[in-house]
């Protein structure tokens, strides 16, 4: 796979509490966030990949839910997460 344990250690210990933390909100959006730029690079040079196209969708889905519920539970996280240029989220 792409992403070895250590750079998703990495990933959660930037994003999230500490390098343990697979919950919380803000470590899931990065997460799905890098996964997304990675599915994005391969469709862009597999563009008939339709099963990998539907995997994107989801993905973005996701991040579109769990950013919706950072907005109802904590606004200032939201905006914290959405701050984070590198991870390419917009409003």
């Amino acid at each position: 796979m792409y992403l070895t344990s250590e750079d998703k250690e990495k990933i959660f210990e930037k994003y999230g509490k500490s390098k343990t933390d697979t919950g919380s909100p803000e470590a899931q959006i990065a997460l799905f966030s890098i996964r997304i730029a990675h599915l994005t690079q391969h469709l862009k040079s597999n563009h008939k990949d339709y099963s990998t196209a539907r995997a994107l969708k989801q993905l973005v889905g996701k991040r579109r839910r769990l950013l919706d519920y950072l907005i109802k539970v904590d606004i200032n996280r939201y905006r914290a997460i959405i701050a984070q240029k590198e991870l390419g989220i917009r409003k």
